[in-house]
Formats: structure tokens, C-alpha cells, sequence
């Protein structure tokens, strides 16, 4: 008998110390070896590393800045593939403000108020792109693996939305510092933007909503977006709705040295200096307007100063590649050194370059002087915008509004892009009155006047944030952006991005659901949106 009880009271009580400290599948599976939560800060840090726009890449040959001349490496076609996908950023924006209110913030903290920012900024870029996008029910996980398309207007509604709310949280943080939580939830921090400044991250935010309003301008009558009162209330509201007063509140991205180099710098020059060269639409119009950043932002035909005897300083020997060429006819007359390159002493010299401007201050300024000359708000000067956003262009280029700069240019058979002495310099005199009264320039109020904001602005993103000169001429045809067989597409230019393949594979119900309600059931790239309707 003892044998028996022996034999079956061990393996109950093992039974009962085993189910006594049953664990969850969660708690099986998850890594005691490595942090099982990310606080919010780091996230937060991880979410603005990624949104960084940087140039040096196919966007800007979109917008036809800048073009490749030697195919192996890329072309100057608009065969648009996919647009962006911002959703696992989206994602991370999500578990940081999950991961602030449960660190110590409250309803209202910082990361609550720029989650909501990053989701406008995101979102809309994504629509902007492509058109109708999952959004209501994007980022829920296994509990919604097929979501619904939300249409256009619905997503631009919603970004306006989060901006203004984004805007009022701000406030509140600023005004009431300490009141809103405590703990690692309620502090911002790891910001590289703006060093955990809450005042210009509300700049920012605003910036944002007014570049979205100006987005919509053929969306005027629209009464449940309302632009025009919308537009007209930051205006109106500088104390609620502060802007941006200078570029020291750019949005911009850093670049720093030991590993965070400029895309172009001396370790690459060798390699990709003459792979691309200047374009005619961004170089042409500089030069039509004798306008002075050329001697900044590019360097003279080496054939015409050289072989045709042109002085260097004269807006004629600076050239750019008509964007519609045959690749091989570029090919041919960069190695001819018929064509501007990029400037290799602003461009190439160090690691650091120019930061990388996501949203400015030029660019909110021609954003209003656009809305003003639309009429969308009164008691403003439209030109007033226009020359500021004209003069802080320049000035983040060194040009003066009076006196003089120097311009280098590269000094050919020169072995080195980093040392002074292989560079040409000139003084070249700047007087922003002379520049600003020619008529090509000066503001008129009129469509003229809206065709020269919108060029000033095409010239002011040079290299700046990402798609935003081709969603304009998309939007306005300005400034002109010309075709030919190497642009592709028919000659035609794209019109939007397709949407990424797993969409077709994983979602396609509601993929072919969107483009049936959109472009009559193909992912055409030549599609009109209704944003452009």
C-alpha cells in the first residue's frame, strides 16, 4: 500500500508545481536576453532617422534637378514603380505613443502630439503619391490583415485633422510645461531636429498643415476640408498657430561625421562626379532669371570656358541636359563637358554638405504667398512672402542681400575635390534690388505672379524635400518639365506611383476595389487622382 501511495503522490505534485507556475505563450516565447519594450524616446529617435529625405536620389530626378547620364547606373524615365511604404515607421509611431502613456505621460504628451504629426506627414505623403490608401484600418495587426482603402479626401481630412490637434497639444505642453505627467512618457527626448524644442516642433507642424492646404487648391469648394478658412485662420491666429520665422526653425536633417556622411563627399567623387549632371528645367530657369545660387549650386561648361573661351562667371557657359534626351546623347555630351555639374566645392568638399531640408522655412513662405495670391485670406502681402522666401533661399547659400561672394569652381585635372587650391574662385557681386526688380522676377498680382512663386519655390527645394517640386508641377505645370525618349512613358510625365506589389498578393480585394473606384481598375501611372481633378 505504501508503494502504491508512493507511486501516484510524487507525480500529482509534480503535476501541482508545474501548473502552479504556468507561464503565458508570451512569456515562453520572449527573450529574457534582450529588452522585451522600447521606451518611447528611442522610438522616437528611430521614427525621425527614418523619415529623413535625402538627396541623391531618384526624387529629384523627378522633379528634373538633376539627371543620370550613364545608364548602367539609372535613367531619367518615368516608369513609376511603387510608391512609398511608411507603415512600419507608422508602426513604431504607434508603440511610441503606447509606450509614452504607459512611462508617465499623460493624455496630452509630447509624443502623443508628434504621433500625430508623423501620421499627417506620413499618411498624406503616401496618398499623395499613390491615391486612395488603407489608413482607419491600417496598423491593427492580426486583427485586421485585409484592410479597407480610404479615399483620398478622407485621408487629407484626417491629416488636417491630426495637425490641428497636433497644434493644440503643443500649445497646451508649452504654455503648461510639468502639468501633462511625469516619467520618461511626459519628456521628449533623442530629438535630432530640434534638440527636444517643443516651440519649433509647433512651427513645424503648422508648416506642415498650410504645405497640405496648398496641396488642395483645387479642392476649394470642398466644405467639409474648408482650405480657404483653414488657410486663412493660421493666418489670422499667430499667437494659436505660430510659424516658422527663419531657417534656424527648418525641419532639417543633419549630416554628421564619423558615419552619417553627406550622400556626395570626397570618398565618392572619383565615382559618381560626372555619372549625373545638371538639368535644363532647374538650371535653365536660373539662368533665364540671372539668378546668382547658380554659381553655387553648379559649375560652367567646362567646354564653353575652355574650349569657346566664355568667361566662367557668365550665366551663358551654364548649361543643363534637356531632360527628354536619349541617354546616349547625354552620355556623349557630358564626356564632352558640354553640361554644368553639381558644384563640387558646395556639393562634394566635406562629409557634412547641406542639411536636408524635410520642411522649410522658404518653402512656407512661398506656400502663403501662393494662398494670398489665390485670395484665400486678406490684411497679407503676398509679395512681402515672396520676397522673404526668395531671400532666405539665398541666404542659405551665402549670398548677401547686398556686397559680394565667392564662387568656386572646380579646377580640371585637379586630384583632390577637398583642398582649396584645386578650385577657381571669383567674386561675384549680389544685389537682391537689382535680382528682385527685373520683370521676370519682380511679384505682379496675377497669374504671371503665381507662376513666378511657384517658380521661386521650384528653385528654393532644390535638393529639399523629397517629391514636393514634382507633386507641384503635377499640380500647377510649373515650372515647364520637358519629355523625350528618355523620359519615357510616352513622353508623357507620370502622374503617380503604383501601389506596392504585396498589396496585390495580400490585400486584393480591396486593391482592385480602389482601383476600380480610381482608374477604372488598372495601377496606371498615368492615372489622374482626385486630388489633380
Amino acid at each position: 500500500m505504501k508503494t502504491i501511495l508512493k507511486k501516484y503522490i510524487l507525480p500529482a505534485a509534480l503535476l501541482l508545481s508545474v501548473t502552479g507556475c504556468k507561464k503565458s505563450f508570451d512569456e515562453l516565447t520572449q527573450n529574457q536576453n534582450v529588452p522585451n519594450s522600447v521606451p518611447a524616446s528611442l522610438l522616437f529617435n528611430g521614427v525621425l532617422n527614418s523619415i529623413a529625405e535625402t538627396p541623391d536620389g531618384q526624387k529629384e530626378i523627378y522633379a528634373q534637378y538633376y539627371l543620370y547620364n550613364y545608364d548602367y547606373y539609372g535613367n531619367n524615365r518615368y516608369d513609376l514603380g511603387a510608391g512609398d511604404n511608411y507603415y512600419t515607421i507608422l508602426k513604431n509611431v504607434q508603440e511610441m505613443e503606447k509606450q509614452a502613456a504607459a512611462t508617465g505621460g499623460a493624455a496630452i504628451n509630447p509624443y502623443e502630439a508628434l504621433g500625430k504629426f508623423f501620421k499627417a506627414y506620413l499618411f498624406s505623403k503616401m496618398s499623395l503619391e499613390m491615391g486612395d490608401i488603407p489608413m482607419t484600418e491600417a496598423l491593427q495587426g492580426l486583427d485586421k490583415l485585409n484592410p479597407a482603402y480610404d479615399s483620398q479626401k478622407a485621408v487629407m481630412l484626417q491629416s488636417l485633422q491630426w495637425l490641428d490637434s497636433a497644434n493644440d497639444d503643443l500649445g497646451q505642453l508649452i504654455a503648461n510645461p510639468g502639468n501633462f505627467g511625469s516619467g520618461e512618457g511626459a519628456t521628449l527626448k533623442n530629438d535630432i531636429y530640434f534638440a527636444n524644442d517643443l516651440t519649433k516642433w509647433q512651427k513645424a507642424v503648422n508648416a506642415l498643415q498650410l504645405r497640405l492646404l496648398v496641396a488642395l487648391s483645387k479642392k476649394t469648394a470642398d466644405t467639409d476640408l474648408k482650405v480657404v478658412s483653414r488657410f486663412a485662420a493660421i493666418l489670422a491666429s499667430p499667437s494659436k498657430y505660430p510659424l516658422m520665422s527663419s531657417n534656424a526653425d527648418n525641419l532639417q536633417y543633419v549630416f554628421r561625421e564619423p558615419n552619417n556622411y553627406y550622400p556626395q563627399n570626397p570618398n565618392n567623387f572619383g565615382q559618381s562626379g560626372s555619372r549625373k549632371n545638371m538639368s535644363a528645367t532647374y538650371v535653365g530657369l536660373l539662368t533665364s532669371l540671372k539668378d546668382p545660387r547658380v554659381f553655387v549650386t553648379a559649375e560652367p561648361s567646362r567646354y564653353l570656358v575652355d574650349e569657346q573661351k566664355q568667361s566662367p562667371t557668365d550665366f551663358a557657359s551654364f548649361v543643363g541636359a534637356d531632360p527628354g534626351l536619349d541617354l546616349s546623347v547625354m552620355y556623349n555630351n557630358a564626356g564632352l563637358q558640354r553640361y554644368s555639374f553639381l558644384n563640387r566645392k558646395h556639393f562634394y568638399s566635406t562629409y557634412t554638405g547641406e542639411p536636408a531640408i524635410q520642411i522649410g522655412f522658404p518653402e512656407m513662405m512661398f506656400n502663403i504667398a501662393e494662398g494670398l495670391n489665390r485670395g484665400w485670406a486678406s490684411g497679407a502681402s503676398a509679395e512681402t512672402y515672396y520676397q522673404n522666401g526668395i531671400k532666405a533661399s539665398m541666404q542659405s547659400y551665402g549670398i548677401p542681400e547686398t556686397g559680394s561672394f565667392t564662387a568656386y569652381f572646380y579646377r580640371p585635372g585637379s586630384t583632390s575635390v577637398s583642398v582649396a587650391g584645386n578650385y577657381d574662385t571669383y567674386s561675384i557681386a549680389a544685389n537682391f534690388a537689382t535680382y528682385y526688380n527685373q520683370a521676370t522676377v519682380k511679384y505682379t498680382a496675377d497669374g504671371a505672379g503665381l507662376t513666378k512663386i511657384l517658380q521661386q519655390r521650384y528653385l528654393a527645394l532644390f535638393r529639399h524635400s523629397g517629391l514636393e517640386s514634382y507633386f507641384t508641377y503635377r499640380r500647377t505645370g510649373v515650372p515647364t518639365f520637358t519629355t523625350g525618349p528618355g523620359t519615357g512613358n510616352g513622353t508623357r510625365i507620370a502622374t503617380r506611383f503604383q501601389y506596392p506589389s504585396s498589396e496585390r498578393t495580400a490585400n486584393s480585394a480591396n486593391y482592385q476595389k480602389a482601383l476600380d473606384s480610381q482608374f477604372g481598375g488598372n495601377d496606371d501611372i498615368n492615372g489622374i487622382m482626385w486630388i489633380l481633378k
